[in-house]
């Protein structure tokens, strides 16, 4: 029973199908070894030729290479094909070719007396011309083209991964897309590779064919004369014409082969099938027929000139051309009468299209425009530099900040001048400067020892005094303590330096909910737990914002996780929630500010100061209350000074104060003084020795 039923499992469609290919090879192969009788032969060689036959039709109406992209595979398995004939047919010939011409079959008779009209010198002949037009021309041609098309297509593979990624990045396409792309880009690559080596097949052919000719003539002739005592004429017209004929009915079926390999590789740009295009592309233009029949027509009037041909094949194409021009005529007519006035079809066109959702374009979130000097650095087709830098950006922005910034968009605006660019969020601008590709940028970082020729600007990034120069002063300004870099560099900085001031803002409910996705795939029971069990995806959001506004990473999103949840049963404020988030991420936080130190130096709050900002904390509730002006500009003015004093000895600026103080202070001092940073008490690790450099608010 059991048998039964694989057997019936093995014989299902399906598995027909799987097994037809590795059937057909063994066959082949057998043919090689197995004695076949006249009448297999026969079956096979028509079954060969109608294989080649298919193969060229298949090539024919064939849109585009990879469409045929088994071709290769096909080209071997024919030509195997065609060498395992030879050989059966060849053992045929030697062993019963006494008997009669049609010891090999009726095909191999056929091709030897109709072909060539029982004439073995003919026969001969006409062999040898196939042999050549198959081996010098078709074949060669097709490997030629194969190879320089593989070379091409291989050199071209970096740019058009780059196009795709550039594609990718800008947001013209989605992942998915990119991913087919990527994939035809290398199976074309590796179709024109198979192509240049199975052209190989078939000139290895044609060298067979002939050798397989001379032998078999040369064989015969001993086996006939020598074994079964034919006479001398006899044994040479009955082995020569069943040679000739086996040669033939195998090197027919090649040609064909040759022709469609060829076919398969000329193929160029267009997307449609080969017979529509040459009829399109080559008999569509009436000047060209005409010119056509009237240089036929004049070589007809000549006399000594066939001159009924050359007549009746121009009155042809003149009559062609003509239809032509006619009909071209009609469509043009036709097409005048359907299309309504301009004025008429854009009154038509407004009144008739309604106000749609198609009309609200959604904003970009982050956006690049520039002016058209700069487009070269932006052109995916001359490889813009600026668009390796910007993927790049993103990708460190996505490792050192720990989510996906939206794509940037980039764009031409003639409006804007010729070097100028403008970066947007949301629509709005938050950053602007200039550039001049094929210049140099020298920022004086406060350091530097003369001055320099040339455009004198400011960097757009950080507002440092700068120059434009020429590239033959790149050295110079390397000497002289200079920083140097180039246009699309600037560009690349500004952009990512404003990436990282505004990681809050690119940081949406989408993005939010794509991050927390992210952390779910390695783990799902913890994400499952907060959200949206525990917390809302907005609260997240929020937390996860004021993080970023004050340059924490959330890189450690497992640990920020694992504190929310601990948490979020007892507060659902983002503010609580942050402070405890930083408290856990303490350790991380200092790191950042002070690498590499077991000590870290900061500034204090004057213990009265402190006394009076936590008691205005506590009487203004949950907003902090109100500072006294007077001692408000105190503590902005004493703060800024104290925090100048700390970067000017190239140590960060960091106030610590107590947990209930920091938010607030960290909302008022952040517009004066961007560079502090505001850390409470309990955010300091243990292991860190804290030593106070100054203090804020004694004279206050």
């Amino acid at each position: 029973m059991l048998e039964s039923l694989n057997l019936r499992a093995l014989m299902a469609p399906a598995n027909l199908r799987m097994l037809g290919a590795p059937i057909f090879i063994i066959t082949v192969l057998s043919m090689m070894v197995l004695p076949l009788p006249p009448f297999a032969l026969d079956l096979f060689f028509t079954f060969n030729i109608a294989m080649a036959v298919m193969v060229m039709l298949v090539a024919m109406y064939t849109r585009k290479p990879l469409d045929f992209s088994v071709f290769p595979t096909v080209l071997l398995i024919t030509t195997l094909m065609r060498l395992a004939l030879n050989v059966a047919s060849t053992r045929v010939v030697l062993l019963e070719g006494h008997t009669g011409t049609d010891a090999a079959g009726k095909v191999i008779e056929a091709f030897g007396h109709f072909l060539v009209g029982g004439n073995t010198a003919i026969g001969l002949v006409v062999f040898v011309i196939l042999v050549l037009i198959n081996f010098v021309v078709v074949t060669k041609g097709a490997g030629r083209i194969a190879e320089v098309s593989a070379r091409f297509t291989l050199d071209a593979m970096p740019g058009k991964q780059m196009a795709i990624d550039a594609d990718l990045n800008a947001g013209l396409i989605d992942e998915n897309e990119a991913k087919r792309r990527r994939k035809e880009v290398a199976q074309e690559a590796d179709f024109f590779g198979a192509m240049d080596g199975a052209s190989k097949f078939v000139r290895g052919d044609a060298v067979a064919g002939i050798l397989i000719l001379l032998i078999n003539i040369i064989g015969g002739l001993v086996v006939g004369i020598m074994q079964h005592d034919l006479p001398m004429d006899q044994a040479i017209e009955t082995y020569t014409l069943l040679t000739i004929g086996d040669g033939l009915v195998a090197q027919i079926p090649a040609l064909i082969i040759s022709v469609a390999a060829g076919l398969v590789v000329s193929r160029v740009g267009e997307d449609g099938d080969m017979g529509g295009l040459v009829i399109n592309q080559v008999f569509s233009n009436p000047q060209v027929l005409m010119l056509t029949a009237a240089i036929i027509g004049v070589l007809g009037l000549i006399p000594g000139m066939p001159n009924l041909v050359f007549l009746l094949i121009a009155g042809g194409l003149g009559a062609l051309a003509w239809s032509r021009l006619g009909a071209m005529q009609r469509e043009a007519a036709a097409e005048a009468e359907a299309a309504p006035p301009p004025a008429m079809a854009a009154a038509a066109q407004a009144d008739s299209v309604e106000a749609s959702w198609s009309d609200v374009q959604p904003v970009d979130v982050l956006g690049l425009e520039v002016g058209y000097r700069l487009i070269p650095m932006v052109d995916k087709s001359q490889d813009g530099e600026l668009l390796k830098r910007i993927r790049g950006l993103r990708k460190k922005f996505a490792q050192d900040v720990g989510f996906l910034a939206a794509p940037v968009h980039i764009r031409d605006n003639l409006e804007l001048r010729p070097n100028a660019y403008r970066i947007t969020l949301k629509g709005v601008e938050i950053g602007a400067g200039e550039a001049y590709p094929g210049q140099f940028l020298a920022i004086n970082p406060g350091r530097v020892t003369g001055p320099l020729t040339g455009r004198e600007t400011r960097d757009p990034a950080f507002d440092l005094p700068a120059y434009w120069i020429d590239a033959a002063q790149r050295e110079q300004a390397h000497g002289l303590g200079y920083t140097v870099v180039d246009a699309s560099t600037v560009v690349a900085t500004h952009l990512n330096h404003l990436i990282l001031s505004h990681a809050a803002e690119l940081l949406g409910r989408q993005e939010t909910q794509a991050l927390l996705d992210h952390i779910g795939k390695d783990s799902p029971k913890l994400i499952e737990e907060l959200v949206p069990a525990t917390l809302q995806v907005g609260v997240v959001q929020r937390v996860l914002q004021y993080l970023l506004d004050e340059g924490v990473n959330i890189r450690d999103m497992r640990t920020i996780i694992e504190i929310l949840a601990e948490h979020a049963p007892r507060t659902q404020d983002p503010m609580e929630l942050t402070s405890r988030v930083r408290q856990g991420l303490g350790r991380a936080i200092m790191q950042s500010l002070f690498p590499g130190h077991t000590e870290i130096q900061v500034l204090a709050l004057e213990p009265t100061l402190e006394r009076i900002l936590i008691q205005a904390m506590g009487s203004g509730g949950g907003d902090g209350g109100a500072i006294e002006p007077g001692l408000a500009d105190g503590l902005l003015r004493q703060t800024a000074e104290a925090a100048q004093r700390q970067e000017d000895i190239g140590l960060p600026p960091v106030l610590l104060v107590p947990p209930q103080l920091r938010w607030l202070l960290s909302r008022f001092l952040r517009r004066s003084v961007p560079s502090l940073k505001v850390v409470a008490n309990s955010e300091v690790p243990e292991s860190r020795t804290i030593r106070v450099s100054a203090m804020v608010g004694g004279a206050a």
